[in-house]
């Protein structure tokens, strides 16, 4: 042997697992995936009991495992319902994060002109909006639905999601007539997805506030009752599935009632929202 030092390599103190396991001599351990199905159900199950601080333990719980594991696409997936997360809890500063931590990784995995990066764009689009950037967020919007519209499969509530958001925004920068079109397609999208009547009534009362927005309280009065009479007529549809979605919807709709003076209806949705969470 080699008067020389001689420094040690892992093959001299590694044995393999097997006579073809070279993993240890990788430089990079291989990706360790999170179970992303697993992770969305039991996200749903919290936010189903309106449980947001569990939710957001459990989401950071699987961050931390996806970036252990090298995992980029489940790291992609949690960032982007954190964002949402935040986003409803309105937490600026994490939601704009959060986000912008989802486009990155959607340009290192090259999946801008796919349907999750068309959804992600739509993700940082709404936190913008939401927080008072609504004229960065049109260029999002736009590049998403170019991407939803190509795609024959997609179902209609993705889709009217999309317009719908993409309509809140334009009403900010005060594009009331490109907005209207948006709302009248949710509409029509709606229409034909099952248990889709919460969606519609969320998208009616968008309408009022647009014809509040656009027209003035006492012009925008008949249309407006008009709006809201439809979205409680869809409210109130026999067979609606009492889950946590529609409590969601009911917390979001209540204040618009409450807003336009419909007082009863709108401590009638709060009701139902709480007993739904209750269960």
């Amino acid at each position: 042997m080699s008067e020389k030092k001689r420094f040690l390599e892992p093959e001299d103190y590694i044995d393999p697992a097997c006579p073809f396991c070279t993993e240890q001599y990788e430089k990079e351990p291989p990706v360790r995936s999170i179970p992303s199905d697993r992770v969305i159900r039991r996200l749903d199950e919290h936010l189903s009991r309106d449980d947001t601080a569990a939710a957001e333990r459990h989401l950071l719980y699987w961050l931390r495992e996806a970036e252990a594991g090298r995992d980029l696409r489940g790291e992609f997936l949690v960032r982007g319902e954190l964002a949402g997360l935040y986003r409803k809890l309105g937490r600026r500063e994490d939601a704009l994060l959060q986000s912008a931590e989802t486009m990155r990784l959607m340009e290192a995995l090259h999946m801008e002109n796919g349907m999750d990066g068309a959804t992600a764009m739509i993700n940082r689009a709404t936190v913008l909006k939401a927080f008072g950037r609504a004229e960065e967020s049109i260029p999002l919007f736009e590049r998403a639905r170019a991407v939803y519209e190509a795609s024959p499969a997609l179902g209609p509530y993705r889709l009217g999601g999309l317009y719908n958001n993409y309509a809140l925004a334009l009403c900010d920068c005060r594009r009331y007539p490109e907005a209207r079109a948006l709302y009248e397609k949710a509409l029509s999208v709606m229409e034909r997805a099952e248990g889709g009547e919460p969606e519609r009534a969320v998208t009616w009362l968008n309408l009022a506030d647009l014809e509040t927005a656009e027209r003035g309280p006492e012009e925008a009065e008949e249309a407006v009752n008009r709006c809201l009479s439809e979205a409680e007529r869809l409210l109130d549809a026999p067979g609606l599935a009492r889950d946590g979605n529609y409590a969601f919807v009911c917390e979001k709709c209540a204040p618009v009632f409450s807003y336009y003076g419909w007082f009863l209806t709108a401590g009638e949705l709060e009701r139902r929202a709480k007993e739904i969470y209750r269960r």
